[in-house]
């Protein structure tokens, strides 16, 4: 099924009203209007693919139906391992007959192996040779006119970095020593990267933090907009509805703006389903906030922690959780 401009426009309205950045549709507008836009090529390391899977979860009943239809029959997705129709040398010719420099936007999911030099991490082969991820990031992230990393592990190293990290990943910018921007998250919301890519499409600035992270997207914490915030402390989950702070909910140090924005069409957020955010958008996840269910991670800045970590807020704030 082909999807329309028309359509596309619909969905990036909606996409941007739930993010509160409908300004940026007006330069998209105009870069869809123009069909010589810069290709994208989609590289996938060391991950579970969550990134890849949370793309591909836009449900909908009307055009276009999910994540993947909108991506490559609207966006010039020219290589993704899993989504795209060819495998193998096929697969590699259409990356290679796109690679032209400074021409295409580069997007990265999953940390980059660089132990045995980087042979822990295959991407395809080629005349006769393995490429590996380390090297396929190397060369294209020289050449690529934006750089992406969607996903923590990409970003910042993520779960395939965690301690003892026996294959020593790293995150791409880590790697390359250059600017990317970062979708981080584990996995990031559907809107985020679709609104990340879209913005460099149109040819926009995306501001960002210290930790190239879209500051339209990730500049507040998790904390500051909970419905739960100013509530009394939580002492067990069972207490539904209450601040989770002292259970070793990490919204305080988190930033992302899941409160509003919510998952699946806005029907529920981890928080929202009595969870606790882990922290996923940080660029010391997880090892900084393991083990999850603990206070590890989850004081805001000021706050002394013991180690091991047990030390409760309410020891010093009582029932008030601000």
């Amino acid at each position: 099924m082909k999807v329309s401009r028309r359509e596309f426009m619909k969905y990036c309205t909606a996409s941007a009203a739930a993010l509160g950045l409908t300004s940026a549709l007006g330069p998209l507008a105009k870069a869809l209007a123009n069909s010589s836009g810069p290709p994208i090529i989609w590289l996938s390391a060391a991950s579970c693919t969550g990134c890849t899977v949370s793309l591909a979860n836009r449900i909908s009943t009307t055009a276009p139906v999910d994540i993947a239809d909108l991506l490559i029959n609207t966006i010039d997705l020219v290589y993704h391992p899993n989504l795209m129709g060819s495998a193998g040398d096929l697969a590699v010719q259409t990356l290679r007959n796109n690679d032209t420099a400074g021409n295409f936007i580069l997007v990265i999911e999953g940390g980059i192996p660089t132990q045995y030099n980087g042979k822990t991490c295959i991407l395809w082969s080629e005349n006769g040779a393995d490429v590996t991820a380390m090297a396929a990031a190397n060369e294209l992230c020289a050449i690529a006119k934006k750089i992406v990393c969607v996903g923590t592990c990409s970003a910042y190293g993520g779960i395939p970095a965690a301690a003892p990290n026996p294959t020593t990943v790293k995150g791409v910018k880590a790697l390359t020593g250059k600017t990317t921007i970062n979708v981080p998250g584990c996995p990031p919301h559907p809107d985020s990267i679709v609104w990340t890519i879209a913005q460099l499409l149109a040819g926009a600035s995306i501001p960002v933090d210290s930790y190239g992270r879209p500051t339209a997207i990730y500049g507040s914490t998790v904390h500051s907009k909970c419905p739960r915030s100013g509530t009394t402390w939580a002492t067990s989950f069972s207490d539904t509805g209450r601040c989770m702070s002292d259970l070793g909910c990490k919204g305080h140090a988190t930033y992302n703006n899941c409160p509003t924005r919510k998952w699946n069409n806005g029907v529920n957020w981890c928080v929202g389903a009595d969870s606790l955010c882990h922290g996923c958008t940080n660029s010391t996840f997880p090892d900084k906030f393991a083990p999850l269910f603990s206070t590890m991670g989850a004081l805001p800045r000021g706050h002394e922690s013991v180690n091991p970590p047990r030390l409760h807020c309410t020891s010093c704030h009582g029932s008030n959780p601000d």
